[in-house]
């Protein structure tokens, strides 16, 4: 029988060789697993096991507090009693303004305020004087008229004085400027002699324990995110591990970027700075149940994932896909069930293979022996 061998009956001639070929290869690889001596091995089952699933993200850490105080009276700056990286408490004084001067003021609006008090005084006693004389018509209404605007008179002198002496010792107690919240000074603008204009910077302070970590979820995991999660932070050049809690959540993604801004109060024992770029993992749930395998039953080849199963003395490989790892187990997100026995350092073995199950390892489940001879 001949062939016309054409230009365009070569690829159909080829395909026919290449299908020939398959063929007689495959019953020839099925049949040398088969005569393959039997090979003995260790398993493990595929079990669930509680695994933490969580969300890698990238933030910078802030200030928790961040405050320039700055003069809340005119005058020159007797004293600044802090300096770059001191630590201060809540009501610490930070800096004196011309205090002098305001004490002095506030003695005299103390002193104006006492003698308004004296007149007022006198004028209510004269007043009831005048209303008792008054009653006995010694005294005319007219003495009466005059006793009561006067009694007025000094009342109004009276508010006035107390509300001049609240003014000045506000004014005294402003010149002594005074931390607002614990934190460290992060900067000292102003120094003594210096005059201070009311609104004029003296230091910088900052809270830095906690730290706020402020970090951006896409929008595709933003549904996972819930207040009160655990995030773990890392920092580069740290070999330290930091903990702390998501603790504010905005409202809405920001269209610029489709990213949720989200916040977490980290403790600084202090090695944390503000300002420092972070990596941090939100924990979204700390045991969650999958699929897994010792990694001793990962084969990995150009990108492929296979597992090797004990099946009636018999091996067969299986394609998988893996997910997170903890520690010497992996998860297995598709391609195996729960129960299914897997082969431990499973190179070398081809499908069809006899295996002898021998006891199984430190840390694995045991499988059932069943050796093929």
């Amino acid at each position: 029988m001949r062939f016309p061998f054409t230009k365009a009956g070569w690829p159909g001639l080829l395909c026919l060789f290449a299908l020939t070929a398959c063929e007689k290869n495959q019953p020839a690889k099925s049949n040398a697993a088969s005569a393959a001596p039997p090979r003995q091995v260790q398993t493990a089952r595929a079990e669930l096991r509680p695994m933490e699933r969580g969300l890698q993200v990238v933030g910078t850490l802030a200030a928790r507090e961040e405050a320039t105080i700055a003069a809340q009276v005119a005058g020159q700056l007797e004293k600044n009693y802090v300096e770059i990286g001191d630590r201060v408490k809540t009501g610490q004084e930070l800096a004196l303004i011309d205090t002098t001067s305001y004490e002095a003021l506030a003695n005299v609006s103390a002193a104006n305020l006492a003698r308004a008090n004296a007149s007022a005084a006198n004028a209510a006693q004269n007043l009831k004087r005048v209303q008792d004389l008054q009653k006995d018509k010694i005294a005319s209404f007219s003495d009466l008229d005059a006793a009561v605007a006067e009694a007025g008179r000094t009342r109004s002198e009276v508010k006035a004085a107390e509300a001049n002496d609240a003014v000045t010792r506000l004014n005294l107690e402003r010149s002594r400027v005074r931390a607002p919240f614990d934190g460290s000074v992060a900067e000292r603008i102003a120094s003594a002699g210096d005059y201070l204009a009311i609104g004029t910077p003296i230091v910088r302070l900052v809270q830095t324990d906690p730290l706020r970590l402020r970090l951006e979820v896409p929008e595709r995991d933003s549904v996972t995110v819930r207040v009160g999660q655990t995030v773990r932070v890392t920092v580069e050049g740290d070999t330290n591990i930091y903990r702390g809690l998501l603790a504010r959540i905005a409202p809405a993604i920001r269209e610029a970027n489709r990213m949720l801004e989200v916040e977490a109060d980290v403790p600084n024992p202090g090695g944390l700075r503000a300002g420092l770029f972070v990596r941090a993992r939100i924990v979204l749930n700390a045991n969650e149940e999958t699929v897994s395998v010792p990694a001793r039953a990962l084969i990995v080849f150009a990108g492929i994932e296979k597992v090797v199963i004990a099946k009636d003395g018999k091996a067969t490989e299986k394609m998988v896909a893996t997910g997170r790892r903890d520690g010497d187990w992996v998860e297995i997100v598709s391609g195996l069930s729960p129960g299914e026995t897997v082969v431990l350092d499973p190179a070398g073995i081809r499908t069809g293979q006899s295996l002898v199950i021998a006891p199984s390892a430190s840390g694995a489940t045991a499988a059932v022996t069943n050796a093929a001879r």
